[in-house]
């Protein structure tokens, strides 16, 4: 076991350049000049050009910068804003409970759903409910994030008015951030229909970001449930005359999970990914409304900061996964 924890974590040096050096030559080929936008002037003098550059290390050749940064980097300096000149790892920090609140609902939201409709499907094959349930994560699946909110809002917020629009709590409360958590710190705020606000406005985007992992993990548990049961220790536990509740739920799902826990943990990676275009649609305050401003302002630092420290988390969660696979398969452990 402990080789194999060793080997999952060697991998994360290796995957962590990789991404620094993709971030860091993606940024530079995207257009627009890093000094405008830290000056907001058009025609800037040269000597203020380069005074600007050598400030921002722009002067320097690729490499060196691409070094420089790096060693940046290892002291847990990912950089400044040119925009707010914040360092970028105190603004992350700030609004990464925002979007860790919504991931965490999100991914609550696709699990609780998304594995008994598996299991249903499973043991319901070929009928009109497998059909059904299995059409339904089809689409979801295939269901565009940006179009699938703009039809929620449409009909949830304007049509109905049961949900808010936009934001994390109505206008009415305020009370100091505790936690970063909304649920958590308007129940602590101790104010009258504080909290039933922050669920209100979390509804809409928890369910277009997990709509996609809910399909996702639905479709998994149905393939591993329909595998399971098709073993001779499921026959067997049948033969016995065990209730098809105990067959199901204790013999044959606790294996077909195995291979569920790990889509879970990939699909943190499409969460962090989904959370952009949510975030920007119902306008919460999160890394993706951060990461989508930074482009608008070219705030290349924000942008290059955030996306590493998010690769980062979803690397960590990753091994993390794995980790937890092969606790759940010694087979895995010893595996090349």
């Amino acid at each position: 076991m402990f080789s194999f924890i060793i080997r999952r974590v060697l991998l994360v040096i290796p995957t962590f350049l990789a991404i620094a050096f993709l971030t860091f030559i993606a940024i530079r080929l995207v257009p627009g000049d890093p000094v405008e936008a830290r000056t907001g002037e058009r025609g800037i003098s040269p000597e203020r050009l380069a005074h600007f550059r050598h400030e921002l290390g722009l002067d320097q050749p690729v490499w060196k910068q691409f070094l420089d940064y790096l060693w940046q980097i290892a002291h847990g300096d990912f950089g400044t804003s040119i925009s707010t000149q914040t360092p970028i790892l105190t603004e992350f920090t700030t609004l990464f409970p925002a979007t860790l609140e919504l991931a965490i609902c999100a991914m609550l939201f696709a699990t609780i759903l998304g594995i008994p409709a598996g299991v249903i499907a499973a043991t319901r094959r070929g009928t009109f409910v497998d059909y059904t349930l299995m059409g339904a994560a089809l689409t979801g699946f295939s269901m565009p994030i940006f179009w699938w909110g703009l039809l929620l809002i449409l009909f949830f917020s304007v049509d109905l008015g049961w949900t808010p629009v936009s934001g994390r709590i109505d206008l009415l409360y305020y009370f100091e951030p505790v936690t970063g958590f909304m649920l958590i710190d308007s129940w602590l705020s101790g104010q009258e229909g504080a909290l039933s606000s922050a669920v209100s406005h979390l509804i809409l985007p928890t369910i277009v970001l997990g709509t996609i992992p809910l399909a996702t993990i639905a479709r998994m548990t149905r393939s591993a449930m329909l595998e399971i049961l098709g073993e001779d220790y499921v026959r067997t536990a049948r033969a016995k005359g065990l209730s098809p509740f105990r067959v199901v739920g204790i013999h044959a799902l606790r294996n077909a999970l195995i291979p569920v826990v790990t889509v879970i943990g990939l699909q943190v990676g499409a969460l962090m990914a989904g959370a952009v275009l949510t975030e920007y649609i119902f306008s919460w305050p999160g890394i993706g409304s951060w990461l989508i401003e930074s482009i608008q302002r070219r705030d290349y630092p924000v942008l290059q900061g955030g996306i590493l420290l998010v690769s980062g988390i979803v690397i960590v969660i990753n091994i993390l996964v794995d980790l937890l696979y092969g606790v759940l398969n010694p087979r895995i452990r010893h595996a090349r």
